[in-house]
């Protein structure tokens, strides 16, 4: 008989496993250029429940206290999954610029690269920031309209083109905003104790936190 505390952690690994299921199946209507409304629009839900399952699924392991280093990095990467790969399949059929694509996937990559080395190196975690959570936000409502692309232009662009651009720009200032931070809490840590984390610093924390 199971504890309720691995059901709450199975649980929480399957809706992580579902948003990386979801991932193929997205791409796969986004790809297949269906004329039909439906299609488009399924797809739409599809990827809107699957990023609405990162909300809620962080939400409940913070309040089942199921919080893990390993916890998090399977709900990051599959966060990255479905973005990277439905943007892929969006530039594919032409409704996201490769440019705008490389801008959201390069950042994350940057900083996934710089949270996981010197994590590794110093056991410093710089902790998410308000910007993380809108460019998520927003990067997931953007590729949604992107999906679904509803007849509604504003100038000579479709409302899905706007949200993406705007998407791009949040995500710029959310790197720069990391990569300052991150500059910071270096610059603060004791040379002659690598490795040890100063309670006092904001910027170290529980790498389970909320937030990109």
């Amino acid at each position: 008989m199971s504890t309720p505390d691995e059901r709450a952690a199975v649980f929480l690994q399957l809706i992580t496993y579902l948003r990386v299921a979801l991932t193929p199946v997205v791409m796969g209507m986004v790809l297949a250029r269906d004329p039909a409304s439906w299609v488009a629009f399924t797809a739409a839900l599809l990827f809107a429940f699957a990023a609405a399952t990162d909300f809620f699924d962080g939400r409940l392991a913070r309040r089942w206290k199921q919080t893990s280093t390993l916890g998090s990095f399977l709900d990051t990467t599959a966060d990255k999954l479905l973005v990277s790969g439905v943007l892929l399949a969006l530039v594919e059929v032409g409704r996201v610029s490769a440019w705008i694509a490389f801008v959201i996937v390069g950042r994350e990559l940057l900083i996934m690269g710089l949270r996981s080395a010197v994590s590794a190196s110093d056991g410093i975690v710089v902790t998410p920031s308000m910007w993380g959570k809108w460019k998520a936000t927003v990067q997931f409502v953007a590729i949604t309209i992107a999906i679904w692309r509803p007849a509604v232009r504003i100038g000579d662009w479709y409302l899905d083109q706007w949200l993406m651009a705007g998407a791009a720009a949040i995500t710029i200032v959310s790197a720069v905003q990391y990569l300052l931070r991150f500059v910071t809490v270096l610059s603060r840590r004791d040379p002659a104790e690598p490795g040890q984390a100063d309670p006092a610093e904001p910027g170290r924390a529980d790498p389970s936190a909320p937030g990109r």
